[in-house]
């Protein structure tokens, strides 16, 4: 019993050892210790010499002219900074929309320097979301971006099809994710705007994803539709969707992508994954753009990536006229900066018919 006990005793001793030399490595590169858990091929994440999908994306924008900007009411440190940053970064070119002594007010406390800037002079909120609008529908500007007030002021002021930014389909909204433990930018679409899309509205989702990606270099993007088993099943309306968006591809009603699906998330992203339950597709284990089933799977798998797994998530609203750059109070200065350089990168290629997002 003694010999026994003495050996339950290594062996805990030598597990304990390499849980402590783990989350050492955790430490070191930023990747929380849950994700281990969940994620095979994150134990190789800290010495894994990785590109940085952000800078790999701000490199490619280096050679672009920066886009004129309407900003909606950056009436906040966070929010005035990010644009002033963005355009000191040669991204993007602002014009500035609310109320002028509350700009500068905030430029002074917060010591940036604006005074080369054009600002539209906006007391309200609802208001200046709608003259920002109104600049971008006169072609003053190419990308509209969301400054300190609510997005569901913006996006009203967007949407009326009379006096806002809509083009016959769904707008949507997608998060350019760069992921530690994952070898390149990851969209995840949508988790901000449609709530519980119908069918129709996921293949304009899809769509919009598709160009975006397309916009940002990827040829030929790989699409996993997201549900939570990889077979169809009639009491799991997920599973039919993602059958008919494929099937939908198959016929030229969405193109650009590869689709595949119903995905499950470990199948969409692990090739190991896939390969053990016989899922035999170029989409599984090398997704470019995950396809969420609703707002609330999207919004929880971002956030799960934002604050588990240490991912950047660079925020922006497609399928209006214009590129729409949303960004959030909690965002990284690399998040803002990749959010800008998204809408950059979508921007340009508009001007040469390259994608349609």
């Amino acid at each position: 019993m003694l010999a026994i006990q003495l050996r339950r005793n290594r062996h805990r001793a030598a597990n304990w050892t390499k849980v402590q030399w783990l989350l050492r490595c955790d430490r070191d590169c930023m990747i929380a210790p849950q994700v281990r858990c969940v994620m095979s091929h994150a134990a190789s994440a800290a010495t894994d010499a990785r590109p940085d999908a952000y800078q790999v994306l701000l490199d490619r924008c280096a050679k672009l002219e920066p886009v004129t900007t309407a900003v909606a009411y950056p009436c906040e440190r966070t929010a005035l900074a990010g644009a002033i940053e963005a355009a000191e970064a040669k991204l993007i070119d602002p014009i500035l929309v609310g109320p002028a002594e509350k700009i500068r007010e905030v430029a002074r406390r917060a010591e940036l320097k604006i005074d080369s800037y054009r600002i539209e002079d906006i007391e309200e909120p609802t208001a200046a979301a709608a003259r920002a609008v109104e600049i971008v529908r006169k072609a003053e500007a190419e990308v509209l971006m969301k400054g300190s007030l609510h997005t569901d002021e913006l996006l009203g002021a967007v949407v009326p099809s009379a006096t806002g930014l809509r083009m016959g389909k769904r707008i949507s909204h997608a998060f350019v994710m760069s992921v530690p433990t994952y070898p390149k930018p990851l969209i995840i679409t949508d988790a901000a705007i449609n709530i519980a899309p119908e069918l129709e509205d996921k293949r304009d989702i899809c769509q919009n994803a598709i160009d975006l990606a397309r916009s940002l270099g990827k040829e030929k993007p790989k699409v996993a539709i997201l549900a939570a088993v990889e077979t169809i099943s009639t009491k799991m309306p997920a599973t039919i969707d993602a059958a008919a968006l494929c099937k939908m591809a198959d016929r030229g009603q969405i193109t650009g992508g590869i689709l595949e699906g119903p995905l499950a998330m470990d199948n969409a992203i692990s090739l190991e994954a896939a390969k053990t339950k016989g899922i035999s597709s170029p989409v599984a284990g090398d997704a470019d753009i995950l396809l969420a089933p609703d707002l609330e799977a999207g919004n929880i798998l971002a956030k799960l990536l934002t604050f588990l797994a240490h991912a950047d998530a660079a925020g922006i609203v497609l399928g209006a006229r214009v590129p729409i750059i949303l960004t959030s109070r909690a965002d990284s200065v690399r998040a803002r900066m990749a959010s800008c350089g998204v809408a950059l990168l979508v921007a340009h290629a508009r001007r040469s018919g390259q994608a349609g997002a």
